[in-house]
């Protein structure tokens, strides 16, 4: 079993570090191997035609050599020095060619050094004559090390020049990237500004037209955003003067069904109406956060009496928090009113430290809310009390404003869970104004 467990672990590989899937890396090691290849490619042809000249030479300077000791023999003369009749240290290859009546040439060794020898048939004996090799071999030896040097060089330079010129690209590539973020995030006033953009009729590469396009689109979002704002807050403005007239009206018309039922339509209107007019301020990003210091305990008490609902509320570990009570009022408000409105009860709201928990036991969150985050009028098919989708939305919006992390999701026995995570907790040692702990918790 182990061996089998080791196996399966040795069969998925090692993961590579992050780095290597970079482009200045990918291009670095794309420049090493063209640069090694054209240098090896380089190296051989040079090295072929140097030593076919080398060896050309003196394999010429060996067979004048023989061709004069040929004379002498043939005249019954001394033979000239580095010549002679079946010397020593004559290759046995070259002695069988010559005995077998034609000349040729090799490289081998006489007294240990290069020697280029060469032969011809004499008598049925193998006439010799030798030529210093030495300084040819120096020479192909020497410029085998510097072509070795000048490619390791030039693929040094070339890998230092390639990567400067690819990092001013990524480098480029890595702004807009980090531009493209940051306007995902809701930053709409964040731009690459490539001054190569900045004259269309000039020239530009392709990072510099992605970084225009990127521009383009972040102006053209962030004006149909401001557009879409602006309507929603003059909609919203203009609809509240209406409302309030109605309002006034429906009070003085006669008690009866027909009267409850226009006075709770108007009711809705106008919490409609202030509901788009916070969630235009949340999109101006106009909002400015009052901090105070709150107990958690306390002011869930307070949300859960002041909503009327059969909720309750659970402290396991009270905490202070630097936030803006009014806020946060309105976060768990907002959950504690969605959750008795497309849940079931019992709904139970709990302080955890500086998290809050409210869940129902109704069938849950649907799942593009648990995924994406609430969405503005989009309520699920058939849910439980109606509503118009903004709760939520304007709890995600105060809880990015009070700089808290709202998340959404699902328990495993049922029922929706939104959990609620403030920053600016108050450390253990501090004690309210008065004497109060933080562990005296107020169930509410």
């Amino acid at each position: 079993m182990t061996r089998g467990t080791g196996g399966a672990r040795a069969g998925r590989g090692v993961r590579l570090p992050a780095w290597t899937a970079t482009l200045t890396f990918k291009a670095a090691c794309f420049i090493a191997v063209m640069c090694c290849a054209l240098a090896a490619l380089l190296g051989v042809l040079v090295h072929a035609e140097v030593t076919r000249q080398t060896v050309a030479a003196a394999r010429e300077k060996a067979l004048d050599r023989l061709t004069e000791a040929a004379r002498h023999y043939e005249a019954g003369e001394l033979l000239p020095p580095e010549t002679g009749v079946d010397p020593p240290g004559l290759p046995a290859p070259l002695r069988a060619l010559a005995l077998s009546g034609r000349r040729g040439t090799m490289v081998g060794e006489q007294g240990g050094r290069p020697t280029m020898w060469a032969a011809a048939p004499a008598d049925g004996r193998a006439l010799a004559a030798a030529v210093d090799y030495r300084q040819s071999a120096s020479t192909i030896g020497g410029l085998d090390n510097a072509i070795i040097g000048s490619s390791v060089l030039a693929i040094g330079g070339t890998l230092l020049i390639g990567a400067f010129a690819v990092t001013r690209v990524t480098r480029r590539l890595h702004q807009t990237a980090t531009v493209a973020r940051r306007i995902s995030q809701g930053d709409l006033d964040a731009r690459v500004g490539d001054p190569r953009t900045r004259d269309p009729a000039g020239r530009q590469d392709e990072v510099a037209i992605v970084a225009g396009a990127l521009d383009t689109m972040a102006g053209t979002l962030q004006a149909k955003l401001l557009s879409e704002q602006r309507f929603t807050a003059d909609v919203a403005h203009e609809l509240r003067t209406p409302l309030t007239g109605l309002q006034a009206a429906s009070e003085l018309l006669p008690e009866g069904r027909p009267t409850e039922l226009v006075q709770e339509r108007v009711r809705t209107m106008r919490q409609l109406t202030e509901d788009l007019l916070e969630i235009s301020r949340l999109d101006s990003g106009s909002e400015r956060v009052e901090s105070g210091l709150e107990r958690l305990g306390a002011l869930a008490g307070r949300v859960v009496r002041a909503s009327g609902t059969a909720t309750e509320v659970v402290v396991r570990r009270d905490a202070y928090v630097e936030t803006d009570r009014r806020r946060l009022e309105r976060v768990l408000g907002n959950l504690v009113a969605n959750a008795h409105r497309h849940g079931r009860e019992p709904v139970v709201l709990t302080v955890d430290g500086p998290v809050v928990t409210v869940r129902d036991h109704g069938d849950g969150y649907p799942g593009y809310l648990v995924e994406h985050g609430p969405q503005r009028f989009r309520t699920e098919p058939g849910a439980r009390g109606g509503g118009t989708g903004l709760g939520l939305t304007i709890a995600a919006g105060q809880a990015a404003v009070l700089g808290a992390e709202l998340r959404f999701g699902n328990a495993a026995d049922g029922g929706a869970v939104a959990e609620l995570t403030l920053p600016g907790e108050a450390g253990p040692g501090y004690e309210e104004p008065g004497g109060g702990a933080p562990g005296d918790a107020d169930g509410g």
